[in-house]
């Protein structure tokens, strides 16, 4: 048993030691792949989603060197009538890249994986011959020795060097070239390769239009397929969890869940969702980990509509954008859109590919957004800042004249005149309005209360000393008859076991006026 080569069942074995949530079905995915034309493949997905979990998962599977039986009897993929086939009948070859970018720097990576490897090749087969090529002494131990096993390659945070900024572009096409020496040869590859599973954060750069390692097969954030249910937590999973820990499932679906695939609906965090569980407390846990960059130097990238697009996915909207020209890198970009597709990758942002459209999928990157929107250096986005905490004040100070005037300039200015009767247009110009409520506030929409839904709930953190607000807005009444919506369906019921101050919002505007002019009124219940 080595480091690289069969590195054994240690890491899963410590990861079954704790709560393990049965993601095994992923090995069956790949058994699938084993020995066909499709057998390598590249699965990128945002950080802090299993990934590492995965591939020592991977490991402990297919490592000839251990009996790892013990480890997935008990798992989903005990059932699958792949199991047994394929349960520790290969040679492994395990690459973490971060490891070796930490112990010997970017530059010397690539030599260091090809010496430790073939090191531990000559320790295992002695007789190897002498090389310097990582591919050749594979082959060979194919070949010579060991011909009933073939190897499979399992590389954890491939993309740490494309990733860095540190990474020069010839560091990154030294390393790429490397890569393309192991699985570009479909000879050397089909003679040696069983299959491989390369994981990381971003998809394989591109080389001008193409993939620059084109024999892989790329699952990722915007197209997962058919891994779709093992890049995070599902609701079955998360639904289970908080039976057992006795928390509330529709908070822990408000703060991590968001992600969405076109067969799974609901994808959630792992990492948040586990420290939530733990620690006994549903907060942002995503500042806690590491990131390869953030997400300021993105928001900040001079490119046409990009802080504003920041303050408007903030505010809930859902934004338009193309991925196909992205290179796949950290440096390449030349549009907003890239900018926006990275997020993506990161975890930042969910995409729908149906509508190509991205949104923030929960409060935990709501809460990132909203700590990284006050340090941006456009100052139209800084003037909407200012706008929306003054929008908050004056709502809190009953200042109804200068309320019902924000309100009206922002809807203006946001909505066409095809939607500005629209009671989802209405909603997003609120939201979009009271959009840096973080500091103070946690929103509700659509909240449940006596004989119907109110609109928007704005609720104070215990540290503030905002009331609550419960808002209402009409196209075709006064504000007094949104003051007594709230009333006569008992709206503020939703807030039974709050005992600060409430005030009731009513804005209105006259969809016939010309001007349509905004009316507010405030109430303190």
């Amino acid at each position: 048993m080595g480091v690289y080569l069969n590195p054994g069942n240690a890491g899963f074995k410590s990861a079954r030691a704790g709560k393990y949530v049965d993601k095994s079905g992923l090995i069956a995915v790949v058994n699938d792949t084993i020995g066909k034309d499709y057998k390598l493949s590249c699965i990128s997905r945002a950080r802090r989603f299993g990934k590492s979990y995965a591939a020592k998962m991977l490991c402990a599977y297919y490592d000839r060197s251990v009996d790892s039986s013990d480890l997935f009897d008990d798992l989903e993929i005990a059932k699958d009538p792949s199991y047994k086939e394929h349960l520790n009948k290969y040679n492994v070859i395990y690459l973490d890249i971060t490891g070796f970018i930490g112990e010997v720097g970017i530059k010397n990576t690539v030599s260091s994986i090809r010496d430790s490897v073939i090191s531990e090749l000559k320790n295992t087969y002695p007789e190897l011959s002498e090389t310097t090529m990582l591919s050749s002494a594979l082959a060979e131990v194919v070949e010579r020795f060991d011909p009933e096993h073939k190897f499979i390659a399992i590389i954890d945070e491939w993309d740490a060097i494309i990733r860095t900024k540190r990474a020069t572009e010839e560091d990154q096409w030294t390393y790429l070239e490397f890569l393309r020496s192991l699985f570009k040869n479909s000879g050397l590859t089909d003679k040696v390769f069983a299959a491989a599973y390369m994981t990381g954060i971003l998809p394989i750069k591109k080389d001008g239009s193409q993939s620059a390692i084109s024999e892989f097969r790329e699952y990722t954030m915007l197209n997962p397929r058919n891994f779709e249910k093992y890049f995070g937590f599902t609701d079955t999973d998360v639904r289970d969890l908080c039976d057992e820990y006795g928390v509330s499932f529709e908070e822990m679906k408000r703060w991590y869940d968001g992600y969405s695939f076109k067969t799974v609906k609901s994808v959630y965090n792992p990492n948040s969702v586990m420290q939530a569980l733990t620690n006994k407390s549903i907060e942002s846990y995503w500042a806690m980990s590491s990131s390869a960059t953030g997400l300021l130097d993105y928001i900040n990238m001079d490119f046409d509509g990009l802080s504003d697009a920041a303050a408007d996915l903030l505010a809930g909207k859902r934004l338009h954008v193309e991925t196909g020209d992205f290179q796949n890198d950290t440096t390449s970009f030349t549009s907003k859109d890239d900018v926006l597709t990275i997020l993506i990758h990161y975890g930042y942002l969910s995409y729908d590919s149906e509508s190509k459209t991205v949104c923030i999928p929960n409060e935990e990157i709501k809460i990132e957004f909203a700590r990284t929107i006050k340090k941006v250096k456009n100052k139209k986005t800084l003037e909407r800042v200012k706008e929306s905490i003054k929008l908050i004040e004056d709502t809190a100070a009953g200042n109804a004249g200068e309320v019902a005037r924000q309100i009206e300039k922002l809807h203006r200015q946001e909505c066409t005149p095809l939607h500005y009767n629209r009671e989802a247009s209405l909603r997003s110009v609120i939201k979009m309005a009271y959009f840096a409520y973080r500091d103070y506030y946690l929103q509700f929409e659509e909240l449940p209360g006596g004989n119907g839904y109110a609109d928007i709930v704005f609720i104070p953190k215990k540290y503030t000393d905002y009331p609550a607000l419960i808002v209402e807005l009409k196209w075709e009444d006064s504000p007094e008859t949104a003051i007594n919506q709230i009333k006569n369906k008992h709206y503020p019921d939703a807030l039974k076991d709050y005992d600060g101050d409430i005030l009731l919002v009513g804005i209105s505007y006259d969809k016939d006026d010309d001007e349509k002019h905004h009316k507010c009124v405030i109430e303190v219940l």
